[in-house]
């Protein structure tokens, strides 16, 4: 059964007109949907004086490091000391056999005794010829020669007593001493070893104090050169009263305060950097040469600075961006210039206006969001203590 052309247009038209209100609906259906404005956190950036702290890697080493070293060749016959235990100044470390050095003491003893009668023996000619020469009974050549004779063996007499000296000396070194007070290293060479003036045997370190090695850029050295220059360099090279803190390698404090000691003659060309050493007391021992640490200091006091948490910064494509509420609570994304850190926050230089209200913690809200903030308190009290 065929249907009129009319009822078919009739049907047709109701079906797009339902077609069109379920569009509608389905249109409407997300804006129905949308929910309250999402919650975020701010920040008042408020102006502040804070201190600049800066860090560098140091390297510790030894306040005197003494390479001991014989000045005898010959056989170890002893060591002295513990290995790796506090040494006295003048403690005998290693015993060399003084046998040869002995042998030619005696030797040396020996040459003075003959040049000592030789010389008595040119005393007398000289006082027997003095008067004959006077009386013209010898020539006077002969008691210019006897002169002579006499003068040769005082000379004599003084080389071997130097000889003696020299031999004696040479058994004494065969004692090997230390020549400060500081931990003995272990030993390099063992007993019955030939060793000789070139031979390394130990290294003392004196490590009470002990000195921290670490490198300032040339930017740094240059705000503090009229310090490093004067007649007298002041240990306080930035600020007056600031102590030098050393972090050790886990991350701890050290419970003592250094103070700066000397700085290197020049930049090195290659790195850019001027080498400066800083002297930490180490009554315990805890610190010994070759440990690496990080050397902190406030370098630098910021009046007014404009400060924001790490976390509300933004790194993209090698620019910082932040989060700041605008007008109506609507998201403003703003590239900003970052200065020196404190603690967990960054000194913004150039973006911000004080007072302004920065969102932390919400990298995902988009610029133009309408967004319900709530204030948090000043984050002044969330830096870090050097702990």
């Amino acid at each position: 059964m065929r249907l009129p052309a009319s009822a078919i247009l009739t049907a047709w038209t109701l079906s797009a007109s339902l077609a069109l209100v379920a569009c509608r609906g389905s249109e409407a259906a997300p804006a129905a949907a949308a929910g309250p404005p999402p919650a975020v956190t701010v920040v008042a950036v408020t102006p502040e004086t804070v201190a600049v702290t800066t860090e560098w890697v140091a390297t510790l080493d030894g306040y005197v490091n003494a390479q001991i070293r014989p000045q005898v060749s010959g056989y170890l016959i002893r060591r002295g000391y513990s290995e790796g235990l506090p040494v006295k100044k003048g403690q005998v470390l290693f015993e060399i056999d003084a046998r040869a050095s002995q042998a030619t003491l005696a030797q040396a003893e020996a040459q003075l005794a003959s040049a000592q009668a030789e010389l008595g023996r040119r005393e007398r000619d000289v006082a027997r010829d003095t008067p004959l020469a006077k009386e013209r009974a010898i020539p006077q050549s002969q008691l210019d020669n006897d002169v002579q004779g006499q003068l040769a063996a005082k000379a004599s007499v003084k080389a071997a007593q130097a000889s003696i000296e020299s031999a004696r000396l040479s058994v004494g070194f065969a004692s090997v001493r230390s020549l400060v007070d500081g931990v003995a290293a272990m030993a390099t060479a063992q007993i019955g070893d030939l060793v000789t003036p070139q031979s390394l045997l130990t290294t003392v370190s004196q490590i009470d104090p002990i000195k921290a090695y670490f490198s300032l850029s040339e930017q740094e050295y240059l705000r503090i050169a009229k310090q490093l220059n004067q007649k007298e360099p002041s240990q306080e090279l930035w600020q007056e009263g600031t102590q030098l803190t050393l972090i050790l390698s886990d991350g701890h404090e050290y419970p003592q305060t250094g103070r700066f000691l000397a700085a290197d003659r020049q930049i090195d060309p290659s790195t850019g950097t001027i080498r400066i050493s800083a002297v930490f007391p180490n009554p315990d021992h805890t610190l010994r040469p070759g440990q690496y640490g990080r050397v902190r200091a406030d370098t630098q006091q910021l009046k007014d600075a404009l400060l924001v948490p790490q976390r509300a910064v933004t790194e993209l494509q090698g620019s910082a961006q932040l989060r700041v509420l605008g007008p109506n609570h609507t998201v403003a994304l703003r590239t900003v210039t970052l200065g020196s850190r404190v603690g967990n926050r960054w000194v913004v230089t150039h973006g911000v206006e004080p007072n302004e209200q920065v969102l932390i913690d919400s990298p995902q809200v988009r610029e133009g969001t309408v967004v319900n903030p709530t204030l948090q308190a000043p984050l002044a009290e969330e830096a870090p203590k050097g702990k």
